[in-house]
């Protein structure tokens, strides 16, 4: 039925694959390209799969997975079929952790920062804090980044000091809005608190290879407020990571966004590793600060790898395709020949030669009109007649020859159409072409160009300029071979 194969994460999919036709009654069924983990397909033909929730990333809301099924026989017959299965995104509510306590000083306008680090989402949402309105104290606010302000008044405090408070909220991951409930306590408290840094993820180090997108978010948390706070910064130990990767989203919220491109490790090094302190100041001072390490992998792109890889695949494809083309059409030119050569020139030659030594020659054409046949004398003591000479053979020219390079030409394009197919099907896939770091790819690449060495060009006579009058399209390639990918 019409999307059927379009399924959701954690969402479970179960078909059976049946195979018709063939020359065999059993059928063994296997996925031989494109599996991932997670998925279960037996040589009965059962698929089963449940994708996991970390399969499509929030931002692309869905990923199409290609699985390559294929069908044999016990006659050695094969089938094979590609699908595309899209797989959608499942948004997850927020997670809650255990939030340190809130601290209020009396005749003062107290703020608390929800961390960040205690709140996490599993799909990596954006999330807004929402207040509970039987909750919140009289005269408090909770914006929507989960700062909390409250200025208790004489009778709250000192019901504060005889009962904490413990305020709930819910947190909202955007733009699903899925919400958790969260709630932390409110205590009275004489103590000066310095800004402080809260960082996710929160931890020192951090491996990534090049080209990857690394993102820090901070958040400040300062008791006298946003406005307290004098400057947020950071100072690197290595001069290449630019200043403008530190983003200010609020006065107490930042985010350190940055790419190390693919020339950020220099050869001959494996591993760049370098640290960056992060630290934040108030007016009065008082700061903090946190210290994290890099290591940058020094990585292959590839991008730049996979488009080489899909080039050296088409065009052995397109050059075998332009000498299927050149061989079909010496293939007719052959036939045409044969064919003329078969029925023959009918006609008559009579030669009269002498045994001996000639002692005349007086050559005389006598043309016969009602047989359209010609006989020419030579001398007159012997007569031999030759008829129905094959025209080749008339024109000095052997048949056996034409059979040979025939027979030659088409042994070449059948075996050039299984190789084809072959090499087309085994690496239609991306995947394909990048397993065994590409080794067996480019093995199989050289040994599929050198069938299309012809030892016997000069007497299959083929036209060194020769020019194909298509042009090498995906299309024209699938025509020749079936299984061949027109994508990267």
């Amino acid at each position: 039925m019409p999307g059927w194969n379009v399924l959701k994460e954690g969402q479970k999919l179960e078909f059976e694959v049946k195979a018709i036709g063939g020359t065999g009654s059993r059928y063994v069924y296997s996925l031989n390209q494109g599996r991932i983990p997670g998925i279960n397909f037996d040589s009965l033909g059962h698929f089963s799969w449940t994708p996991s929730y970390d399969i499509v990333d929030r931002l692309d809301k869905t990923r199409t997975v290609q699985l390559q099924f294929e069908v044999t026989n016990e006659k050695e017959e094969r089938a094979s079929q590609v699908i595309d299965f899209i797989v959608e995104h499942v948004n997850r509510p927020p997670i809650v952790g255990e939030l340190k306590p809130f601290y209020v000083r009396f005749n003062t306008t107290n703020t608390y920062r929800i961390e960040p680090s205690a709140i996490k989402d599993e799909d990596n949402d954006p999330v807004v804090f929402i207040p509970i309105p039987n909750s919140m104290p009289q005269g408090a606010k909770l914006s929507e980044q989960g700062e909390f302000t409250w200025k208790p008044s004489t009778t709250q405090f000192r019901q504060l000091q005889n009962k904490p408070i413990t305020l709930e909220f819910y947190v909202e991951d955007q733009p699903a809005k899925a919400r958790t409930k969260g709630q932390f306590q409110i205590e009275v408290t004489q103590q000066d608190i310095p800004p402080s840094i809260q960082m996710f993820p929160s931890q020192s180090k951090f491996v990534h290879n090049e080209d990857a997108t690394i993102n820090l978010k901070f958040q400040l948390t300062d008791e006298n407020g946003e406005s307290d706070i004098a400057s947020f910064s950071f100072i690197s130990d290595n001069p290449n990571v630019p200043s403008t990767a530190l983003v200010k989203n609020t006065p107490s919220q930042y985010e350190f966004i940055w790419r190390p491109g693919y020339d950020f490790v220099k050869d001959p090094l494996d591993t760049l590793t370098f640290s960056i302190t992060f630290y934040v100041v108030d007016k009065s001072n008082k700061g903090d600060d946190r210290k994290v390490t890099f290591s940058i992998v020094n990585t292959v792109n590839e991008v730049e790898k996979d488009q080489k890889l899909y080039n050296e695949y088409r065009s052995s494809l397109v050059k075998a395709w332009d000498l299927m083309e050149q061989l079909k059409e010496a293939e007719r030119d052959l036939k045409k020949k044969y064919n003329r050569a078969r029925k023959g020139k009918k006609g008559r030659s009579l030669t009269n030669a002498s045994l001996g030594a000639m002692t005349g020659v007086a050559p005389v054409v006598v043309e016969e009109a009602a047989t359209s046949k010609k006989i020419t004398t030579v001398g007159g003591t012997m007569v031999m007649t030759i008829g129905t000479l094959e025209a080749t053979e008339v024109l000095g020219r052997n048949t056996k020859d034409l059979i040979e390079r025939l027979n030659y030409i088409m042994e070449k394009r059948n075996e050039l159409q299984t190789k084809g197919d072959i090499f087309a099907r085994k690496y239609a896939l991306k995947s394909a072409r990048r397993r065994g770091n590409s080794v067996e790819f480019l093995k199989d690449v050289d040994d599929f160009v050198a069938v299309m060495n012809l030892k016997g060009l000069v007497a299959l006579e083929l036209d060194a300029g020769w020019q194909n009058k298509q042009k090498p399209t995906n299309e024209n390639i699938s025509k020749t071979f079936k299984d061949f990918s027109g994508e990267n």
